[in-house]
């Protein structure tokens, strides 16, 4: 039977499931649009559209390695509660194992790909959303990889509130690594050195600087020292290399590195739900809205 564009957008709006979803589901059901309805409910994608549009900015980071290959990834639920359920840990594992072995380019080449037990990654996560009943999302990931004399630094800070993995050359020590992971989880820089960053923001962080020092009322003879000094700073801000090191504030992160005879080469942090839009419960309303169903 052929599937029309008319019957898509029919299931759509009857199940709140993806287009491509929809078309599935009429092609496997032969167009029957009960069959098809339950079809997509058996996949848990119709109860996962659902949830679509709600917030999911809680969740875990996670992080595995094998050999010289390491993965940090960041998946999303609505609630803490859901988070430390043993069935979203689960399927955080599951996915880390599999974005390992299948190195996809991107999250929606990801969520596209079949895993081991048949079903596409994003089947699995639908499937999980209709078990755990909470939006889930596989948010990001980044695959790192070294050499065989260096290590790499896993740090889950707060049960996976924040996940950071570095890269350290010169050393296969990986509580030298580690210590550099804990740090960045602390300190949240941006770069590894100065050099990485771009032209433009230092030319932007230097006018801002300057037209501060010139609000301040300092002549215009010493504003240009005071600005390179107070770049300095900025760089100890954003750049790890130049920041003072956690265990050891006498020390700046580098020279502990030099002291390992080591050197970071990269590092990758992330924190739940940072730059997500939170949910704003009205806990008041709430309570109204459960008293007025009763």
């Amino acid at each position: 039977m052929a599937i029309t564009a008319q019957m898509v957008k029919e299931l759509r709006e009857k199940t709140g499931a993806g287009m491509m979803d929809c078309k599935k589901a009429l092609t496997e059901t032969n167009g029957n649009m009960e069959e098809a309805i339950d079809f997509l409910r058996e996949k848990g994608i119709a109860k996962a559209a659902k949830k679509a549009d709600r917030i999911a900015a809680e969740g875990t980071t996670f992080i595995q390695s094998e050999g010289n290959t390491a993965i940090i990834l960041e998946v999303n639920a609505e609630t803490d509660f859901v988070a430390k359920n043993e069935n979203f840990q689960n399927l955080v594992k599951e996915l880390a194992s599999h974005l390992m072995t299948n190195k996809p380019a991107s999250v929606e080449e990801a969520l596209e790909q079949k895993m081991e037990n048949g079903s596409s990654v994003n089947e699995y996560i639908n499937s999980a959303i209709a078990k755990i009943g909470e939006k889930i999302t596989l948010r990001r990931y980044e695959t790192l990889t070294k050499g065989d004399n260096d290590a790499f630094g896993e740090y889950l800070h707060m049960g996976g509130r924040i996940a950071v993995l570095t890269v350290v050359e010169g050393t296969t020590d990986a509580n030298v690594a580690k210590d550099v992971a804990m740090h960045a989880a602390a300190l949240n820089p941006k770069y590894v050195s100065r050099d990485q960053v771009s032209a433009e923001e230092v030319e932007r962080e230097r006018e801002v600087l300057k037209q501060q020092a010139l609000n301040e009322g300092k002549p215009e003879n010493i504003v240009e020292k005071m600005v390179e000094g107070r770049l300095s700073k900025y760089f100890e801000d954003i750049c790890i290399l130049d920041q003072a090191f956690v265990k050891n504030p006498d020390q700046k992160v580098r020279q502990f590195l030099e002291s390992k005879g080591a050197t970071l080469t990269n590092f990758v942090r992330f924190e739940v739900g940072e730059g997500l839009e939170k949910r704003q419960d009205n806990f008041a309303e709430e309570v109204m809205s459960q008293v007025n169903k009763g």
